[in-house]
């Protein structure tokens, strides 16, 4: 389809992207609307949407929703054909105030934050080492989180499983007591009684932990192996541990460059700092706005700082003098941790692409 724009005219694209389709727009320089259409989210669907794009004129830039959601395989698509992928993670509130919501509003609003410059940053890169690392911290976190919700479990039945049985689990942890609640033996014809019914439960949840237990090991070896191999400069500073590189890196991307600054990058995990003075009293405090994960991450990294590092602890006492509270303190470590960490994320991306 041609569209009635000149020849060789400048587009700007905007995709509402979901998990069957996605729907496109397109405007001009100023801002009219030219066309707009809904296209399958599979490959030969990206290569149609990325061919009617270019059909309306000349393409500056594609905003795109849900780039690290539903539109993550647009966007690696786009990437590939060499065209510039903006984020916008978030709606256009005073367009669906006006107008309301649906796919060709929102595919609309996202080309005009883009012309507008609201929308700035540029997607991830997807297709290299730091997204296999961040599917694998993932699917650790999940088995993670799974665990501990196993575990309570298995505390919640033992409170409650028949006086006998829980005496004779005697593991003062519940780790310990998972271990021992794994070679439990019920009577299977006799599960109407209370007893046998619980040392099936308390064995199923039991095997559940170790279960995962024993993946979340299993990740954990494949995880440092291709981090100390994607990152050997970052993992050698102290405190920064194979899941906190695996964050870090995770935040910052593989398209490293587009985050053009430390200070971006201390921005992006949540540890700028922000004016909080009034009156006689001069401070600062943590933006609120950023990833906590990160923000996580550079926290036990300056945890552990505090406690072995002879530098960072003459640099807390220091501080202290000066009158800073230890919150303030760990607050501007992280500030410190972020920028040296910011280099040597920098450093090692650099040294993969070559």
């Amino acid at each position: 389809m041609r569209s009635m724009t000149e020849e060789g005219a400048v587009v700007i694209g905007g995709i509402d992207c979901h998990k069957y389709t996605h729907h496109a727009c397109t405007i001009d320089a100023q801002g009219r609307q030219l066309a707009d259409r809904e296209f399958r989210a599979t490959r030969i669907g990206y290569r149609e949407l990325l061919v009617w794009l270019r059909d309306q004129g000349t393409l500056r830039a594609v905003g795109v929703e849900s780039t690290g959601a539903y539109g993550a395989g647009l966007t690696r698509s786009l990437r590939q054909a060499g065209v510039t992928v903006i984020e916008v993670n978030q709606p256009h509130a005073q367009l669906r105030q006006r107008c309301g919501k649906s796919d060709p509003i929102d595919a609309q609003g996202a080309a005009r934050r883009v012309l507008a410059g609201e929308a700035t940053q540029i997607a991830k890169d997807t297709t290299g080492v730091v997204e296999s690392i961040r599917l694998l911290k993932t699917a650790r976190d999940s088995a993670v989180k799974a665990r501990s919700m196993a575990l309570c479990l298995l505390g919640d039945l033992l409170v409650t499983a028949p006086a006998e049985l829980r005496e004779s689990i005697s593991r003062s942890t519940l780790k310990g007591q998972a271990t021992v609640c794994a070679r439990l033996r019920p009577a299977i014809d006799h599960l109407d009684e209370p007893t046998q019914a619980a040392k099936l439960a308390l064995r199923s949840v039991a095997r559940r932990i170790l279960a995962l237990k024993k993946e979340i090991e299993e990740i954990d070896v494949e995880l440092e192996a291709v981090i100390h191999r994607a990152a050997p400069r970052t993992t050698s500073l102290l405190g920064v541990g194979t899941q906190h590189a695996a964050q870090l890196l995770t935040t910052l991307g593989q398209n490293y460059d587009r985050i053009h600054s430390e200070a971006a990058f201390a921005h992006l995990c949540a540890v700028a700092p922000v004016p909080a003075s009034s009156g006689l009293s001069q401070r600062h405090r943590l933006s609120y706005q950023g990833n906590r994960q990160a923000n996580r991450s550079l926290h036990m990294i300056a945890v552990v700082r505090l406690r072995y590092c002879s530098r960072t602890r003459a640099y807390a006492e220091r501080r202290r003098s000066e009158g800073l509270s230890k919150k303030e303190i760990i607050r501007c470590l992280k500030r410190y941790i972020a920028r040296q960490l910011y280099r040597e994320l920098r450093a090692d991306l650099a040294a993969l692409s070559t």
